[in-house]
């Protein structure tokens, strides 16, 4: 895509974003398996369902910009994700994976909150406010679900790990 102003960055910020998503919804399931403390599961199951509704309101947004979200391909997303597949394939279920599984999900969520914080300083800019607060109401739920991993890891799940 042909970047010529902000708005173009926008839009390919919400593609980018988009095509994130879409592949997060395909990668927490296999994730979420692969736990074997609960409350890790249950938080990475319930991040699916949340990020099911973002990907709902990336379109909308799109749609709002008057921009198409599909036929783009989110590369950093993929390597990611082509990570913690390569965790799911190189070991069995244990305390030690959900450690890993927390890291890898972590830098996902630290990868979209660095997108969507550009995303919402660009829709800001440029006067679309409603844009912007809905790309903030996902912006916290990214924070939010960090801030649930790093909860797991530190009452728990580290400790496992480390016996």
């Amino acid at each position: 895509m042909r970047l010529t102003d902000l708005q173009d960055v926008l839009a390919h910020e919400v593609k980018d974003l988009y095509s994130a998503e879409k592949q997060l919804v395909e990668a927490l399931p296999k994730m979420a398996k692969a736990a074997t403390d609960d409350r890790l599961r249950q938080a990475m199951e319930k991040h699916l369902e949340v990020t099911r509704e973002q990907v709902r309101r990336l379109e909308e947004v799109g749609r709002t910009l008057g921009s198409e979200v599909t036929g783009h391909a989110c590369e950093g997303m993929k390597g990611l994700i082509k990570e913690a597949d390569g965790l799911l394939k190189d070991n069995d279920p244990s305390e030690a994976l959900d450690a890993a599984l927390i890291s890898a999900a972590q830098r996902v969520e630290h990868y979209e909150i660095a997108a969507y914080g550009s995303a919402v300083a660009f829709a800001k800019e440029l006067g679309h406010h409603d844009v912007a607060r809905t790309l903030q109401t996902t912006l916290d739920e990214e924070g939010a679900a960090d801030k649930e991993l790093t909860a797991i890891a530190e009452s728990r799940v580290n400790q496992r790990a480390e016996a």
